[in-house]
């Protein structure tokens, strides 16, 4: 059988079947379709009739509870307008009662003005009847002693001054006697708080050095290990170290200011050295020892020179450079006796007195200062047996004894040195005292000014010569004026100790002001 029939004939029922199925399947799916819009229909007026069931049952909850807020609203507010009523009822009763008291005070007061006013009245009708009596009084005491008030009044003055004159006179000498009872317990109790205030600032002002070091390091290579570094050189020099918290310092202290000057110039050898150990430590004491020989002895030639004395013996030139390392109240001792030698020169030469004699005595004059922490005496005493000791004249050693009186001096440059030492301590700026002591004696005048009645302000000025005193014009005269003057010098001389004078200047000043208009 030939193929093509067949494949003609499946041609044609694919041709059939297609257009058939087709049909068939949308009619299927049409229905499938209309089935499932009408569920769904009544499934929305389902939803529908159930929402609008609900939206009924909310609306009539809210409306309850809408209801049952205002009632609740409107109970609280009826309770809360009560509660005020009764305040306001007790408040209003409460100014009741106030008012009530207040009237009842003003009837008082009413009262007690009337009777003040018929006490007054009485009081007056009294003083008119006293100034009466007095007047009577007084024309039968002028009868009775023959004198009028204004003659009696100065009769009374006269006599009153007179007593007042006389108690007053008793008084200051009372006054005296007792202050010079009490004058020497007085200095006595001065003497020690002033030494109680001053000596710990002196002491640690003149028995220190301070050495700076590069860095803190350092502080822990002068101890050394196990601390034989730092007793070596204590040992070696006689100085205490003080090494503490102090930055990048070391503290030298001891009494002995060449012995200070030998540690501190070794321990700053040592420092720039940077080799700290016990031998070396030795080695640099050493060398600062003749450094420091050296420097005492270049220092006494050039005091030597320079207050033109020649012939000295070479011990005295030595001690004459330890005076260097010595100070008197801030003043250094060798600078002082090189001005008491070139004082004592041109005093000598004024009154025609030996210049160089005297020159040699100023320069000698305080030589015992030089040893006098190493020896027993006074450096007067010790002085004197160093210039006896290297054969110095008579006239050198009175002038030495007697230039702080202790002796009476035998001859004129004895004298002169006396005068040049009192005028080379005394200069401005040669010693040193202190800011506090100079605020407090400043403060001390003012105090002693404003203790006087009448007094307004005081000011110390002219570095404590003069204070200047403003008074109250209402309570201070033109005459009381000379009298609190000399009161307030009184009471300074009695008070502080000064040199020179004080300057006392009372001011008194009325100012009346008026205005145009």
């Amino acid at each position: 059988m030939s193929p093509i029939p067949i494949i003609i004939a499946v041609l044609i029922t694919i041709v059939i079947s297609v257009p058939v199925t087709y049909f068939v399947t949308s009619a299927y799916q049409k229905k499938v379709v209309e089935a499932k819009i009408g569920s769904a229909d009544d499934k929305a007026r389902a939803i529908i009739d159930e929402a609008v069931k609900t939206a009924e049952t909310k609306k009539r909850e809210s409306l309850l509870e809408v209801k049952e807020e205002s009632i609740r609203t409107k109970n609280e507010l009826d309770r809360e307008i009560k509660e005020r009523r009764a305040e306001i009822q007790r408040n209003e009763r409460r100014i009741e009662q106030k008012e009530s008291n207040l009237d009842k005070k003003l009837d008082a007061i009413e009262k007690r003005e009337a009777g003040f006013a018929a006490k007054e009245e009485e009081i007056n009708r009294q003083k008119e009847e006293v100034a009466k009596l007095n007047e009577e009084r007084l024309q039968e005491l002028e009868r009775i002693s023959g004198l009028t008030s204004e003659q009696a009044k100065e009769y009374l003055l006269k006599t009153v001054e007179d007593d007042v004159k006389l108690d007053t006179a008793k008084m200051i000498k009372e006054m005296e006697t007792r202050a010079r009872e009490e004058a020497g317990k007085k200095a006595r109790d001065y003497v020690v708080t002033a030494i109680q205030k001053c000596a710990a600032d002196h002491v640690a002002e003149t028995s220190i050095s301070v050495v700076q070091l590069p860095n803190d390091e350092m502080k822990g290579r002068i101890i050394g290990r196990e601390g034989r570094n730092i007793r070596t050189l204590e040992t070696l020099t006689g100085i205490d170290l003080i090494i503490d918290d102090t930055p990048e310092a070391v503290i030298l202290s001891g009494f002995d200011p060449i012995r200070r000057e030998v540690a501190r110039i070794a321990l700053e050898k040592l420092i720039v050295d940077g080799r700290i150990h016990p031998a070396r430590i030795e080695e640099m004491v050493e060398k600062a020892q003749k450094e420091v020989e050296n420097m005492i002895r270049e220092e006494g030639e050039t005091a030597t020179l320079e207050a033109g004395i020649h012939g000295l013996h070479p011990e005295l030139v030595r001690l004459l450079g330890r005076m260097k390392f010595r100070t008197s109240y801030g003043q250094n001792a060798l600078k002082h006796s090189i001005e008491v030698a070139q004082l004592a020169g041109l005093l000598a030469a004024e009154i025609g007195v030996d210049a160089r004699t005297a020159k040699r005595a100023g320069l000698l004059h305080d030589i015992g200062k030089s040893v006098d922490h190493e020896m027993e005496g006074s450096h007067i005493q010790i002085g004197v047996d160093i210039c006896k000791k290297y054969k110095e004249s008579a006239v050198i050693i009175n002038a030495v004894e007697a230039h702080h009186g202790d002796v009476e001096p035998q001859s004129l440059v004895a004298c002169l040195v006396q005068a040049a030492d009192t005028i080379s301590a005394a200069r401005p700026g040669a010693r040193r005292e202190t800011l506090e002591t100079y605020s407090n004696r400043l403060q001390q005048l003012e105090d002693i000014t404003n203790s006087f009645k009448g007094v307004d302000k005081s000011f110390a000025i002219q570095a404590g010569r003069e204070i200047r005193i403003m008074v109250v014009p209402e309570q201070v005269s033109d005459a009381d004026m000379i009298l609190l003057a000399r009161d307030i010098s009184k009471q300074i001389e009695a008070q502080l100790q000064y040199p020179g004078q004080i300057k006392v200047n009372v001011i008194r000043e009325s100012r009346v002001i008026d205005y145009a208009k």
